[in-house]
C-alpha cells in the first residue's frame, strides 16, 4: 500500500535476539516454575548420575588393580599337579622346586604342600565336620618374599619356629577362627595337636588360596603330620622380559617324565579375567543408567508440552507483538535445553560424588575419565534438544488470535 507521499511504507524487521536474550526468555519458565522445573531436571541427573558413577567406580576399581599389580608384579607363576591320562589327581616330584629354582631367568622361588587329612579347629572340643574349609600347608620359609604377602599380626615363620608346632594363618582362616590377633597364648588345635599362632597374613590378592589356610613349616609338616615332601603349589618369580618364555618350560621342568599332569598359571591373568567379568557388568549397569536418561527425557518433553498448553495467551501476546514464530520456538527450546542442562550438570555432580565416596570407602584412587563428564552433559543437551523439539514447533505454529483467545 502506498503512502500519502506515494512511497511504500518500510517494512518492519522483528529485532534479533542476542544469545543473552535468549537464554532470559529460555528460564522465564524455569523460575515460574522452579518445582516443576526441578523433577524434570531429577529425572535427567538421576540418569547421568547412574552412567558418570558406574564408569567412575569401574575405572576407579580399575586403576586399584593397576596400582595392586605395579606393586606386587605380574611376573608370578604357579605350577600345580593336574591330572593324569587316567583322570587320577598327579604329584609333582619332591625335586620340583629345585629343579625350577635352575632355571635360569627364575628369580624366586617357593612352595606349599596341602596337608589334606589335618584339620584346623580353634578348640579341641569342636566337632571334626565343622573345620570352617580351612586347609593346612606345609610352607617354605621364602614363601612370604615370593607371593608379595604381608604380615597383619606377629611374624612369619623362620628357621627355629618352622620344625616346632607353629603356624601362620592367613586372612580370611584368622577371621573364621575368631582370631584377630597372634600370640605365644592363641592356639589352634591342628591335625590332632594344638599349634602356636606366631602370625596373621594381610590378604594375598596373587595367591587367595593363602587367605583361607593355616601354614606351617616345611620340617614341622613331615615331623607331626606325616608331610610326604610332595609340593602342591610352586610359585616362581621370573625377570619380567622373559615370564612368557619361563611359562613354556615350567611343566616339563617340573615333571620331566610327565609335562603333560602339570598345571601352569599366572595369577595377574586371573585379576585381569575378573577386570574383563567387572567390565561386562559394567556395560550392563550403563545401560540401564542410558534407560534413566530416556526416561528423564521424556519427563523433559511432557514438562514442555504442558508448558506450552499452560503459557499459550503468553505466547499469543508474544506473537501480537512482532515475535516470530523462529522466535518462539527459540525459546521454547531453549528453556528445554536450559532444563536438561541443569539435570546434566546435576547428575556429572553427584556422579563424581557418589564415585568418590565409593572409591574412599575402599581406599580407592578417585578416578573419573572427563570424557564421562563431557559425554554426560552433551548426552543431555542431545536428549534436551529431541525433548523440546516436537513442543517447540507446536508453540512456533500457533496463531496469535488462537492463543489470545484461548481461557
Amino acid at each position: 500500500m502506498a503512502g500519502a507521499n506515494g512511497g511504500a511504507r518500510p517494512r518492519l524487521v522483528p529485532a534479533r535476539m542476542r544469545p543473552r536474550d535468549i537464554f532470559r526468555v529460555g528460564g522465564v519458565g524455569l523460575r515460574t516454575r522452579p518445582l516443576r522445573a526441578f523433577l524434570s531436571a531429577l529425572g535427567i541427573a538421576i540418569g547421568i548420575a547412574a552412567m558418570v558413577a558406574v564408569v567412575g567406580i569401574s575405572s576407579s576399581s580399575r586403576a586399584e588393580l593397576d596400582r595392586m599389580l605395579d606393586a606386587l608384579g605380574t611376573n608370578l607363576l604357579t605350577v600345580a599337579p593336574g591330572n593324569t591320562m587316567f583322570g587320577d589327581a598327579a604329584q609333582l616330584p619332591e625335586e620340583s622346586v629345585a629343579m625350577i629354582g635352575r632355571i635360569g631367568p627364575v628369580q624366586q622361588v617357593s612352595a606349599t604342600g596341602q596337608l589334606s587329612d589335618a584339620r584346623v579347629y580353634r578348640s579341641d572340643r569342636i566337632p571334626e565336620v565343622e573345620s570352617g574349609g580351612i586347609a593346612a600347608r606345609a610352607a617354605r620359609l621364602d614363601l612370604l618374599d615370593t607371593v608379595g604377602a604381608t604380615m597383619a599380626s606377629g611374624t612369619w615363620l623362620n628357621g627355629a619356629t618352622a620344625r616346632y608346632p607353629a603356624v601362620v594363618l592367613g586372612a580370611t582362616a584368622a577371621e573364621r577362627l575368631g582370631l584377630g590377633s597372634a600370640g605365644p597364648d592363641v592356639q589352634v588345635y591342628l591335625g590332632g595337636r594344638w599349634f602356636t599362632v606366631v602370625g596373621i597374613l594381610a590378604p594375598v590378592p596373587l595367591a587367595p588360596e593363602l587367605d583361607l589356610s593355616a601354614l606351617i613349616g616345611w620340617e614341622a609338616a613331615a615331623t607331626y603330620l606325616g608331610f610326604d615332601g610332595h609340593p602342591t603349589t610352586v610359585y616362581t618369580r621370573s625377570a619380567e622380559q622373559s615370564v612368557e618364555a619361563v611359562q613354556t618350560v615350567l611343566g616339563a621342568t617340573a615333571n620331566p617324565e610327565a609335562p603333560n599332569e602339570v598345571k601352569v598359571s599366572r595369577p595377574s591373568d586371573a585379576l585381569e579375567a575378573q577386570q574383563a567379568t567387572d567390565e561386562a557388568f559394567t556395560g550392563l549397569l550403563l545401560g540401564l543408567g542410558a534407560v534413566a536418561l530416556l526416561v528423564g527425557g521424556v519427563g523433559v518433553a511432557n514438562t514442555m508440552v504442558i508448558s506450552v498448553l499452560e503459557r499459550r495467551a503468553e505466547i499469543g501476546l508474544r506473537r501480537s507483538l512482532g515475535a516470530t514464530r523462529g522466535q518462539v520456538r527459540t525459546q521454547f527450546l531453549a528453556e528445554s535445553l536450559l532444563l536438561s542442562a541443569l539435570g546434566g550438570v546435576g547428575g556429572v555432580l553427584i556422579g563424581i560424588g557418589v564415585t568418590s565416596g565409593y572409591a574412599l570407602s575402599r581406599d580407592w584412587p578417585t578416578v573419573v575419565p572427563s570424557w564421562a563428564m563431557v559425554g554426560g552433559v552433551g548426552a543431555t543437551l542431545l536428549i534436551g534438544a529431541f525433548a523440546g523439539l516436537y513442543p517447540a514447533i507446536r508453540a512456533a505454529r500457533l496463531a496469535p488470535t488462537e492463543a489470545l483467545a484461548t481461557p
